[in-house]
C-alpha cells in the first residue's frame, strides 16, 4: 500500500514533516513523537509518499522542499537530499496571510474560484492522492452550517466569505466524489469537522474530513490534568494557560480575528471534561521573535481538595512547536487512510478526539487525551488492529 499525500501550506510544520519522515524511512532516527510510532498499524512509514506540496509564499513556490527546508531548519537537523524531487507548487491565497511579512502569490489572483476548483481537481487526478493535509497558517473562518451556502459562495466567487482552508476542503471533496475517495486532515482552527456543511459534503463524496486544530502542546496536557481533577472530585476554581512563541503562526495570532479562532478551540475542553465551566483564561497570548519555534508555556490551576482546603498546580515548560505537530501528522495520515478504507465517511470522532483541540463533529465533546487514546485503541481493535497487548505489557 502507498498512501499518497498532498500538503497544503508548506510552513515550518511541513518542513519538519517531510524532513522527519525521510529520516525515519532512511533509518536515521527513531519515530519518537509519532504517537503510534512504536505500534504496528499495518501501514509502514515507507508507504507514506508526499506527492505534492502547495504554498503561496513567492520565496517558496517553484523551489524544492530540500532548498526550503535547508533554509528553514537546516541548522537544526540534517535535510535529506531526496527532498530535491519535491517541488513546491503555487497554491490558493484568499487572504490567508494578510498582515504577515510574506510576499504572497496565489492561483486565485488569476482564476475564478469555480474554475480553480476544476483546475486543482484535474491536477490531483495526476497525483492520485489519498490524503490532503491542511497546515496553513491560522486563518479566521466561520462555519457555513448549510451545504448550499458553501456551494453558493464558490459559484458566486465570494472571496470574502471563504478561507483558503474551506476552499481546499471543497475542492478535495469534489476530487473524492469524482475520482478517488480521499481524506482531508485539518490541523488548524478553521471549522471543518465542526461544520455540518463540510461533514455533509464529505459524506456525499464518500470521503472523510478530520479536525479541527491539532492538539500538540499545552492544551492536551491541560486536558489530562483536568481529567485528573475530575476523577478525584477536586473542584477547580480557576485555570490560566498561555503560550508565547516566535514562529509565523504566533505572529499570525497577533491578528485578533485569528487569535479568536485559536482561543475557541483551546477553551472548549473545560466544561466538556469537568462538567462545569470553571473560570479560565486559555489562549495564545503573544509573539516574541527570539523564542523562534520553541514556545514558552505556563499554566496555573487552583482547586479545592478535602476539608475545603485549596491547592495549586503550576507548570512551566518549553516545547518545539512545529515538530510536535509534524510527528502527529505522520499518524494522522496513516489513521485517516485506515478509517477511510474501513468505510468511515463524513468525519471520525475517535481519531479527532485524540489528535484535535476541537474534535468534530460539532455536537461532540472534548475528552482528556488519556481517555481519547483508549477509545482510539478500541476503534482500531474493531478494525482488526490490536495494540492493546502492547499497552498491557508495560
Amino acid at each position: 500500500m502507498v498512501v499518497r499525500t498532498v500538503i497544503l501550506g508548506h510552513g515550518m510544520v511541513a518542513n519538519h514533516l517531510v524532513v522527519g519522515l525521510e529520516r525515519i524511512k532512511n533509518g536515521d532516527m527513531e519515530p519518537y513523537g509519532v504517537p503510534f510510532g512504536n505500534k504496528d498499524l499495518g501501514i509502514d512509514f515507507d508507504e507514506i509518499e508526499i506527492v505534492a506540496s502547495y504554498d503561496i509564499d513567492s520565496h517558496k513556490v517553484g523551489k524544492t522542499a530540500y532548498t526550503v527546508a535547508r533554509r528553514a531548519i537546516g541548522d537544526q537537523v540534517p535535510v535529506p537530499k531526496s527532498l530535491r524531487e519535491l517541488v513546491i507548487r503555487e497554491g490558493v491565497h484568499l487572504g490567508s496571510v494578510e498582515g504577515l511579512p510574506i510576499k504572497a502569490t496565489g492561483l486565485d489572483k488569476r482564476y475564478s474560484l469555480g474554475d480553480l476548483v476544476d483546475i486543482l481537481v484535474d491536477e490531483w487526478r495526476e497525483y492520485e492522492p489519498d490524503v490532503f493535509l491542511n497546515m496553513l497558517t491560522t486563518e479566521h473562518g466561520k462555519p457555513f452550517e448549510d451545504l448550499e451556502a458553501l456551494e453558493y459562495a464558490i459559484e458566486e466567487d465570494n472571496r470574502e466569505r471563504l478561507t483558503a482552508t474551506q476552499f481546499y476542503a471543497y475542492a478535495a471533496a469534489k476530487y473524492s466524489r469524482e475520482h478517488k475517495r480521499a481524506v482531508f486532515i485539518n490541523v488548524i482552527p478553521v471549522p471543518l469537522a465542526n461544520d455540518p456543511a463540510i461533514v455533509k459534503l464529505y459524506k456525499l463524496s464518500k470521503g472523510l474530513v478530520l479536525g479541527d486544530d491539532g492538539a500538540t502542546g499545552a492544551t492536551p496536557l491541560t486536558a489530562d490534568l483536568l481529567e485528573h481533577m475530575a476523577e478525584r472530585n477536586r473542584h477547580v476554581l480557576s485555570i490560566a494557560q498561555f503560550n508565547i512563541g516566535g514562529n509565523m503562526d504566533f505572529l499570525a495570532l497577533t491578528i485578533p480575528e485569528k487569535n479568536i479562532m485559536k482561543e475557541f478551540t483551546k477553551s472548549s475542553i473545560v466544561e466538556d471534561i469537568l462538567g462545569y465551566d470553571a473560570p479560565h483564561y486559555i489562549k495564545p497570548t503573544g509573539y516574541l521573535g527570539p523564542l523562534g519555534d520553541k514556545k514558552f508555556v505556563s499554566m496555573h490551576i487552583e482547586y479545592i481538595t478535602f476539608n475545603g482546603l485549596r491547592d495549586e498546580l503550576v507548570v512551566n515548560y518549553r516545547i518545539n512547536d512545529s515538530p510536535s505537530l509534524a510527528g502527529m501528522c505522520v499518524d494522522l495520515i496513516r489513521l485517516g487512510k485506515i478509517a477511510l478504507d474501513s468505510g468511515c465517511t463524513g468525519t471520525c470522532y475517535p481519531i479527532n478526539a485524540f489528535f484535535m483541540k476541537k474534535p468534530g463533529p460539532k455536537e461532540a465533546k472534548s475528552v482528556s487525551k488519556i481517555v481519547a487514546f483508549q477509545r482510539l485503541v478500541d476503534f482500531l481493535s474493531e478494525r482488526g488492529i490490536e495494540i492493546l497487548s502492547d499497552l498491557e505489557s508495560r
